[in-house]
C-alpha cells in the first residue's frame, strides 16, 4: 500500500486525538461528502476496491485510503499478526469511520469492532473465491489471497453473526445503491 499512500506518522508513533480537519478537508477534494455518511462492511475479496476504482463519480471511499491517511492502520500486514492486533486495528478503524461518517463520507471497507455499518455484503462463496483467485493472480494490490481461505470464511460468518440485523447484499454496488437511494 506504500506506493499509493502515505502514512502521515510513522506506525510506532503512538496516537493521540487530534484535529483532522485538514486530513478531511483534503480527502473531501476526491471524494464526494453528502448529507449523512454512510459504512458498508465487506470482508477482504469482495470486492470493494474494485467497486471504488469504478466509480466516475468518486462518492465512495475505500477504508484502507482513510484508514491509512489517519495513521489509523499502518503500512503492514497487521492482518497477519493475531487476533488481538486485528482487534486492535479495528477499534482504531471504527473511531475514524464514525468520524469520517459524521463528516458525510461514503466509505466501503473491511474493519468493524463496536461500530454498526449501514450494509453488510457477503458474496456467495464461489464468487467470492474467484474474486480472490483473480486479484491474486492477477494486478494484486494487498488484501487476502487463497491461503486466506480460512480466515475469510471465519469473517464472513463472524460479520453475518455481529451484524444479523443489518441489511445484507451479494456485491458492494448492490449495497452502494441501497444506501444511494436511501439519501435521495
Amino acid at each position: 500500500m506504500s506506493d499509493k499512500i502515505s502514512s502521515l506518522l510513522s506506525p510506532d508513533t503512538p496516537l493521540v486525538f487530534t484535529d483532522g480537519t485538514r486530513i478531511y478537508d483534503k480527502l473531501a477534494k476526491t471524494y464526494k461528502r453528502h448529507a449523512v455518511g454512510y459504512y458498508i462492511l465487506a470482508p477482504s475479496g469482495a470486492g470493494k476496491t474494485h467497486f471504488v476504482n469504478a466509480q466516475t463519480e468518486k462518492h465512495w471511499m475505500d477504508g484502507d485510503i482513510l484508514w491509512a491517511v489517519t495513521n489509523a492502520h499502518p503500512d503492514e500486514a497487521w492482518w497477519r499478526k493475531g487476533r488481538a492486533r486485528i482487534e486492535e486495528m479495528a477499534r482504531r478503524g471504527d473511531i475514524i469511520t464514525e468520524e469520517a461518517k459524521k463528516l458525510g463520507f461514503w466509505i466501503v471497507g473491511t474493519d468493524v469492532y463496536f461500530l454498526v455499518p449501514d450494509a453488510i455484503v457477503i458474496p456467495p462463496w464461489d464468487i467470492h473465491q474467484k474474486q480472490i483467485l483473480m486479484r491474486e493472480h492477477g494486478d494484486y494490490d494487498g488484501g487476502a489471497t487463497s491461503a486466506d481461505f480460512e480466515q475469510v470464511l471465519w469473517h464472513r460468518k463472524w460479520i453475518e453473526k455481529t451484524c444479523a440485523d443489518v441489511p445484507k447484499f451479494e456485491s458492494v454496488a448492490a449495497a452502494a445503491a441501497y444506501l444511494a437511494a436511501k439519501a435521495s
